[in-house]
C-alpha cells in the first residue's frame, strides 16, 4: 500500500482519524479515534450509549473477523411485554410503532449499550494507541464546541410523524441536559453554524479516559449513575444488565460477485441480505443495462423485494433463532429468484398492518493493508440522557418485533436484528473495496448498488457513491430525485407504485474506499456532511 485513507460522514471525525494515521497508528486506531469524535459531533447517530460492529482485516496478524458489540434487550424484557400496545410497522420495515411511542422515546426504549466495550476491546486486540490519547480529540470537541452541520440540523427538524415515530426534536428536548445543549434560552433549536458545546459529555469522556477502559461504564461509578437514573425513570436497564453485557467475535460471511470475493457481517447483521441481493443480480447482465433506466430500476426493485422477504422471514439473533443464511446465499436460491423476475412475476412485501435511520459509519485502510469497516449507531435516539453524563442512549427497543414467536421478537438479553453491513471486497486475494453505510433498512441495497456501480459499470469510487439509487424494501419503488421522470412514468405504466424522494442523494449514505495498484481513494456520500482524507 502506498497510502492510507479514511472516510466518514463527519469532517471533524475524519480529521481525528487521519491524524492518528499520520502519527503511525493503524486502521483500527484511526477508526476508534474517529468513532469517539462521531459520538460528540453527531450525537444522535452514535456514541457511548449506542452499539455496532467492526469488520477487521489485518493480514500480517492473520486476523479477519467481525467484532460485534450490538445492544441487548434488558434481562427483564419479555416476548409479550408490548403485544397489546402495537399500532403498526414502518413502511421500510425498520421499526414498530407502539401506543405512546413507549419503545421509541424515553427510558423504556433503551437497550444495554455496547459501544464502549466494543471500542475498548478493539483497541486492546487490534490497536496500538493509548486509550486516553484516542479519546482526547472527542473530549476537545465536546468541551470547546463544534459547528452544527447541515445534515445534523436537517435530521433534528425533519417530520417523522408520517411513520408514527416520535420526532427527533422532541427527543432533543426530552431531558434537561438536552434542553440546555440543543436549544437556545428562548426554546428554539440551535441552528446550522451555531457552536454546540456539551460540557457534561466532555467530563464523562474525561472520566472514561482516566479510568483506562470500559469498566467504569459497566461495573463502576458510571454504571451506578445509569442504573439509578433508569430506576428513577421507570426504565428496564439496571446494574445486572450492564455488568453482564457481553460482546462477540465472529467470522465474516462470504459471497462472490463476478469474481470478487466479498466478506461482510453475519446475522444479526445485514451483510447476508446484501450478498443475497448481489447473488440475484449476478444472474442478469447488469453492465449492459443503461444505469437508472426503467429496466435497471425494475430488476433492482424486484430483487430487493425478494431479499427483503427472506430477511423479514428469517433475520434474528442466531443465539435465539436459526438463520439459514447459507441456503439464502446459495446459487440455487439466487437462480430461482432470478427466474421469477425474468418471468415477470411481481413479489409482494408484507408488513405488520400498514427512511432514513440513525447510524454512522467509518471505512479505513492503512499503509500496511489493514482495513476496518465500522458501522455504529443509536438505532434511533431515545432522548434519554442521564443528568451529568451528557450522552444520549439508544432507542433500540422499537426495532424488536413486539409480536412473540418471530425471529426478531423480544427476548431477555437478545440482540435485535441490525441493518449494518460493514463490508470488505477482495480481488486476487487483496482488499479492493472497503465500504459501508448508515441508513437502516436501506443499508444493504445501497451498499450493493454501489458495489455494482464499481464492478459492473466500472465507475470511480466517488461516481459510484454519488450515482442515483433506488430502494425496494416495501411494495413501492422508492427513487431519488435524480431518476428521470420519464423512467418513473414508464414504471407506473408497468403497474408499479413509485415514491419519489425530494432528496437528490437519498437512501442510506455510503462511504467507500477503492484500492487500485496499491493506491486508496475514498468517497463520502454527498447526502451527508462527510469527507475522505488520504495520508501518504
Amino acid at each position: 500500500m502506498r497510502n492510507a485513507t479514511i472516510v466518514a460522514p463527519q469532517p471533524e471525525a475524519v480529521e481525528a482519524g487521519a491524524e492518528v494515521l499520520e502519527r503511525g497508528g493503524n486502521a483500527v486506531d484511526a477508526a476508534l479515534a474517529c468513532a469517539f469524535v462521531q459520538g460528540v459531533v453527531d450525537p444522535q447517530m452514535a456514541g457511548i450509549g449506542g452499539f455496532g460492529s467492526m469488520h477487521v482485516y489485518m493480514p500480517s496478524r492473520g486476523v479477519h473477523e467481525v467484532l460485534e458489540f450490538y445492544a441487548r434487550a434488558s434481562l427483564k424484557a419479555t416476548p409479550d411485554m408490548w403485544v397489546n400496545k402495537i399500532k403498526h410497522q414502518s413502511r421500510d420495515g425498520f421499526g414498530y410503532v407502539l401506543e405512546g411511542n413507549i419503545s421509541d422515546i424515553g427510558y423504556l426504549a433503551v437497550c444495554t449499550p455496547g459501544s464502549l466495550k466494543g471500542y475498548e476491546t478493539a483497541l486492546r486486540d487490534y490497536g496500538t494507541f493509548d486509550w486516553a490519547d484516542l479519546i482526547e480529540p472527542a473530549i476537545r470537541h465536546a468541551r470547546d464546541g463544534f459547528m452544527i452541520r447541515n445534515h445534523m440540523h436537517w435530521y433534528w427538524t425533519r417530520d417523522q410523524s408520517g411513520d408514527g415515530f416520535a420526532n427527533t426534536i422532541d427527543k432533543l428536548r426530552f431531558s434537561s441536559t438536552g434542553k440546555g445543549v440543543y436549544f437556545h434560552d428562548n426554546g428554539t433549536v440551535r441552528n446550522v453554524g451555531d457552536l454546540l458545546i456539551n460540557q457534561e459529555m466532555a467530563q464523562t469522556l474525561e472520566r472514561i479516559a482516566r479510568s483506562g477502559g470500559s469498566d467504569i461504564f459497566y461495573h463502576g461509578e458510571i454504571a451506578e449513575q445509569i442504573a439509578d437514573d433508569f430506576k428513577t425513570n421507570g426504565g428496564l436497564i439496571d446494574r445486572e444488565d450492564l455488568a453482564r453485557y457481553e460482546l462477540s467475535r465472529v467470522k465474516p460471511v462470504w459471497g462472490e460477485y463476478r469474481g470478487n470475493r466479498i466478506a461482510t457481517s453475519p446475522p444479526p447483521g445485514s451483510g447476508f441480505p446484501m450478498l443475497e441481493f448481489l447473488h440475484i443480480m449476478e444472474q442478469f447482465d447488469v453492465g449492459a443495462m443503461q444505469h437508472s433506466s426503467a429496466e435497471h430500476v425494475r430488476i433492482l426493485f424486484e430483487a430487493m423485494k425478494r431479499m427483503t422477504i427472506d430477511k423479514d422471514a428469517h433475520m434474528g439473533d442466531p443465539t435465539y433463532v436459526d438463520v439459514p443464511y447459507e441456503k439464502l446465499l446459495s446459487r440455487k436460491h439466487a437462480e430461482a429468484h432470478a427466474r421469477s423476475i425474468k418471468a415477470g412475476e411481481v413479489a409482494s412485501v408484507s408488513r405488520l398492518d400498514r427512511s432514513q435511520r440513525d447510524t454512522t459509519h467509518i471505512s479505513v485502510i492503512d499503509k500496511h493493508g489493514n482495513a476496518a469497516a465500522m458501522t455504529h449507531t443509536l438505532g434511533s435516539p431515545s432522548g434519554a440522557i442521564t443528568e451529568g453524563l451528557g450522552f444520549m442512549y439508544n432507542g433500540t427497543m422499537s426495532r424488536f418485533n413486539p409480536v412473540p414467536g418471530n425471529p426478531g421478537s423480544i427476548a431477555p438479553g437478545k440482540r435485535r436484528p441490525s441493518s449494518a453491513a460493514p463490508t470488505i471486497v477482495f480481488k486476487d486475494g487483496d482488499p479492493s473495496i472497503v465500504i459501508g453505510a448508515p441508513g437502516g433498512s436501506y443499508i444493504a441495497p445501497a451498499v450493493a448498488q454501489c458495489l455494482m456501480n464499481m464492478i459492473d459499470f466500472d465507475m470511480p469510487v466517488l461516481e459510484a457513491v454519488a450515482a442515483p439509487r433506488v430502494i425496494g424494501v416495501s411494495n413501492k419503488i422508492d427513487i431519488c430525485n435524480r431518476i428521470r421522470h420519464s423512467v418513473e412514468g414508464e414504471l407506473r405504466e408497468q403497474g408499479y407504485e413509485v415514491a419519489r424522494s425530494p432528496q437528490p442523494y437519498a437512501f442510506a449514505a455510503v462511504h467507500a474506499i477503492r484500492i487500485n495498484d496499491g493506491v486508496s481513494k475514498g468517497a463520502a456520500d454527498p447526502q451527508r456532511d462527510g469527507m475522505s482524507i488520504s495520508v501518504a
